[in-house]
């Protein structure tokens, strides 16, 4: 299997072979597992309510047990009263979970198949801009005639991460840091040479 790579301009510079293994069978219900995993992991999880006890005030008694003719109470601060404490209410903790490194690692070829066998896997020589400007990432992607795309490049590009910084569309990953979410949350994979054949070298 191979796919052509594109240079800024978008014309075909040369090809590169894909290892069939790694474009097989999309497994598409890896995705909601790996996913869910993902969301939860980045839930800062700080909701949090007070108790009964929590709660300020509410230390005497607001009358006396019997003879008032009233229901009998303790505390101006029970959950049955205004401002009074919540029952079962959130408090703060870790949301986050793993799931098997294997499933983490067939959920992201099934991924980047997806994009392959939708057409919207795009690969680059290079993508170095020369200097931190949106305009020249635009001219970029748009030659390619990409609306919405996810960028992934080898290593650290100051640059290029500054120019794509403002675009909502658009967003730069190191090929360490690219994940099914992202992938599946961007129309189009852009990718460059050195960076498919890390993530693919991580893949085996």
């Amino acid at each position: 299997m191979q796919i052509d790579i594109l240079n800024k301009n978008g014309t075909k510079v040369s090809q590169m072979d894909l290892s069939d293994s790694l474009y097989g069978d999309v497994k598409e219900h890896l995705f909601y597992e790996v996913v869910k995993m993902q969301l939860a992991n980045r839930r800062s999880g700080t909701a949090s309510t007070k108790t009964k006890g929590e709660v300020s005030g509410g230390g005497i008694k607001p009358w006396k047990q019997k003879g008032t003719g009233r229901a009998r109470s303790g505390s101006i601060r029970s959950p049955l009263w205004r401002h009074g404490g919540t029952v079962f209410g959130p408090h703060p903790r870790d949301y986050s979970y793993k799931v098997p490194k294997k499933v983490m690692r067939e959920a992201l070829k099934s991924a980047l198949a997806l994009r392959l066998k939708d057409g919207r896997l795009k690969v680059y020589d290079s993508l170095e801009l020369e200097a931190p400007k949106t305009k020249m990432a635009l001219e970029v992607v748009k030659k390619a005639g990409l609306d919405n795309a996810l960028i992934v490049i080898e290593g650290r590009s100051r640059n290029l991460e500054l120019a794509v910084r403002n675009l909502k569309d658009y967003k730069v990953l190191t090929a360490g840091g690219l994940n099914v979410y992202d992938i599946l949350n961007y129309d189009n994979l852009v990718i460059t040479k050195g960076a498919l054949e890390k993530v693919e070298a991580m893949l085996q």
